[in-house]
């Protein structure tokens, strides 16, 4: 699914990280108000106590809500950035176009969807087809799907998340959720939900994944026949970069930054920082996927 997405990204990250060697004197300092993805609230955090510290005078508030919430502050006028976990909608961009508001969009990272079941589901792999099954209620017991008899818990984020949104259309394909599944308002809630019930499944951004004991990563299957791939090292411990890179796990994505308008200033000056180096290797080091390199780009020809 990513795979085919890297190329014509390409360009829009090219000439996002060329705003580095543009800027040339110094930016004047300013408040920046982030608002928006829930599943970037990690590095999003991370990067603005990271550059504060390093820039004197600069204030930067982080807050999460949803991708939904920070495109309509965007659109709105009350934030600087947009933080998405999904691409915007081209609704939103018109609203932002009839206020005046020219959006410009900059991949910042990637992130893997994991799906996860409490550490003793006997469940180890699941297919796309058998995850939709079980998200739009077609399939309600895990002997189904080959596991343990027993009913299916099921734990989805809020409808105002842009994971919410990316899981939908490209893993129900856009059918619609059960009426059972358990909205959460925030990724955490559903690590804590499925760590504490065995019934239970989730899903949501690898980061938030990586350190818990109380929940297992399943491997997805593209397919019936296809080899089921986790979005982890073996250990559970890390990321296995390549098969996201390589579009070989089935449920990758880019994240986002939205800006109203072309950046200037400390703004400007703020996302070079973070599509460069420092803040790619951070992105890395708080359990997400900084963006692919040319040589990596190209090897998807």
């Amino acid at each position: 699914m990513l795979k085919n997405r890297f190329l014509s990204r390409f360009g829009t990250l090219a000439g996002a990280l060329s705003l580095t060697a543009f800027l040339t004197v110094p930016a004047l300092a300013q408040n920046i108000t982030v608002k928006g993805s829930d599943t970037m609230v990690l590095v999003a955090q991370k990067w603005a106590e990271i550059y504060q510290n390093k820039h004197k005078g600069v204030a930067i508030q982080v807050t999460g809500g949803g991708s939904g919430t920070g495109i309509a502050a965007l659109v709105n006028g009350t934030c600087n950035i947009a933080n998405s976990s999904r691409e915007i909608k081209g609704s939103e961009r018109k609203q932002a176009l009839s206020n005046g508001v020219d959006v410009k969009e900059f991949p910042v990272a990637l992130d893997a969807i994991c799906v996860v079941v409490g550490k003793d589901n006997p469940i180890n792999e699941l297919s796309m087809e058998q995850l939709m099954s079980i998200y739009i209620g077609a399939v309600n017991n895990w002997q189904q799907v080959g596991g343990a008899p027993g009913s299916i818990v099921r734990y989805s984020r809020e409808n105002n998340s842009g994971t919410y949104v990316f899981f939908k259309e490209h893993v129900l394909k856009n059918k619609d959720y059960a009426a059972d599944c358990q909205t959460m308002p925030g990724t955490a809630t559903v690590a804590d939900a499925v760590g504490h019930d065995p019934k239970g499944i989730g899903y949501g951004g690898v980061a938030y994944f990586l350190t818990r004991s109380d929940c297992k990563i399943l491997k997805i299957k593209k397919d019936a026949a296809s080899p089921g791939v986790a979005p982890v090292t073996p250990d559970g411990k890390s990321i296995n970069y390549s098969v996201v890179y390589s579009g070989d796990y089935a449920i990758s994505r880019y994240l986002y930054c939205y800006t109203p308008g072309a950046p200037k200033g400390e703004l400007r000056a703020y996302l070079d920082w973070i599509l460069g180096p420092e803040g790619q290797e951070i992105a890395k080091e708080d359990g997400y996927i900084p963006l692919p390199s040319k040589k990596e780009e190209l090897g998807k020809k």
